[in-house]
């Protein structure tokens, strides 16, 4: 098989973009009172994103920078419509995305001259992109029991190429984000009579919240957040970002596949996504005739892709000490998952070469969430004695976009937050 990465992969990992949300209805009506109101977190590459260039910025072709895009805000993801009016955009977009890590600051930041923000936080038009391809989703099953947009319901979209760093080193973005989720979640709880919120995660958005909420104090956890409600997530990364990480598919068609290939090897959220040892100990995940890789060789592993000694050691210090101390959110928590479908479990690249001839070998999971990350969920969360109440459902053959596009899925995640509005807990 050809190592390029699976058409297969990038429609599982992106297309949660046009699923966790559709068209977006007015919220007429009055909203029943007994609702918690909830806070949404999306998943990867789901929040948009705007830019703006300044004189700093040295475009990668003529045809970008300023003289074409000029000094104005425009949507830099996903901005569907630029593309397909002048696909010439596609390398200014993919290079305008990129992170850079300044080794003075000691933090992560934009190619020097782009100014990048989030769009629309603290709503749910945040999400997704302007593709009028879009299918009914999560918010509008959550309008059907009452949620109205700015009412009881409300967005967290975050910039997904960052991620959180071991505490004490900086990290500016996620910091940023850390302080604007607060004050939003006791706005929404202040709108609604003092009500506690529930947070509905959608893959990475459920890494996110689990890392805000243990950078929170536990008194304030405890009167702010009534339940966390985490969709598509184990503990430990996953093993298809390996596939992502070791292919080498040259320029992508894409702007989607500039972020999953080219783009994504910037993105500081990456190194948050590789198998933890903690989880997957010493059971080979990258196969060669010369040398396995398990997690505990992910240095080695990045080596071997391409990273610099530079970056690896990045690796080592901003992500691995998270990765080692995962902890429970210390709030009631409700995890669903999908199961029985065929997921990557390791890869062999027999001739050690990560360009061609991958074989993939599957495990059970989501198609993205690998189901032993999701079992893990049992010893972090649930074995941990301060941690008031967890439960895990595993639902058959649900893949991790049908959990919020699936009519039967949706019906389960809707369940488990009116339950979780219902639940009353010690």
């Amino acid at each position: 098989m050809d190592a390029r990465l699976s058409p297969l992969i990038l429609l599982i990992i992106l297309v949660a973009s046009q699923l966790f949300v559709g068209a977006q209805p007015a919220a007429h009506g009055a909203t029943p009172s007994g609702l918690h109101p909830v806070v949404l977190l999306p998943g990867y590459s789901c929040s948009q994103l705007d830019a703006r260039l300044t004189d700093e910025y040295q475009p990668p072709a003529p045809g970008c920078g300023l003289p074409k895009q000029g000094r104005r805000w425009f949507r830099l993801w996903e901005n569907f419509t630029a593309l397909q009016e002048d696909p010439a955009l596609l390398p200014c977009y993919a290079d305008q995305l990129r992170l850079v890590f300044d080794p003075v600051a000691g933090d992560y930041r934009n190619v020097p001259g782009v100014n990048t923000r989030v769009v629309s936080f603290g709503t749910t038009r945040g999400f997704g992109s302007n593709n009028p391809a879009r299918k009914e989703g999560l918010v509008e099953a959550l309008e059907v029991v009452g949620y109205r947009e700015g009412t009881n319901m409300f967005g967290a979209p975050y910039d997904f190429r960052y991620a959180p760093a071991t505490p004490g080193l900086p990290q500016r973005v996620f910091s940023d984000f850390v302080s604007s989720l607060t004050n939003l979640i006791e706005r929404a709880s202040k709108r609604n009579g003092n009500k506690p919120v529930i947070l509905v995660t959608h893959s990475l958005g459920g890494s996110f919240a689990m890392e805000f909420l243990n950078r929170s104090p536990l008194p304030w956890r405890r009167r702010y957040v009534k339940h966390l409600v985490m969709l598509c997530l184990g503990v430990g990364g996953s093993p298809v970002i390996l596939q992502l990480l070791a292919s080498n598919a040259g320029s992508p068609s894409s702007l989607r596949g500039s972020v999953l290939s080219f783009g994504n090897r910037s993105f500081a959220s990456t190194f948050s996504i590789l198998p933890s040892p903690n989880v997957y100990g010493h059971r080979p995940l990258v196969i060669t005739r010369a040398k396995n890789y398990s997690a505990d060789d992910m240095p080695e592993f990045l080596a071997a892709a391409g990273f610099s000694d530079e970056e690896v050691a990045r690796y080592r210090t901003r992500t691995l000490p998270l990765a080692l101390n995962p902890r429970a959110p210390l709030v009631p928590t409700t995890c669903i998952n999908g199961v029985g479908v065929p997921t990557i479990d390791k890869l062999v690249y027999w001739d050690g070469n990560f360009s061609v001839n991958l074989q993939l070998v599957h495990g059970d999971g989501d198609g993205v969430i690998n189901l032993v990350a999701v079992l893990a969920l049992d010893k972090v969360i649930g074995d941990d004695p301060d941690q008031r109440y967890f439960k895990s459902v595993l639902i058959p053959n649900v893949t991790h976009n049908g959990m919020i596009s699936d009519d039967l899925a949706l019906k389960r995640v809707v369940g488990g937050i009116m339950e979780a509005n219902n639940q009353v807990t010690s």
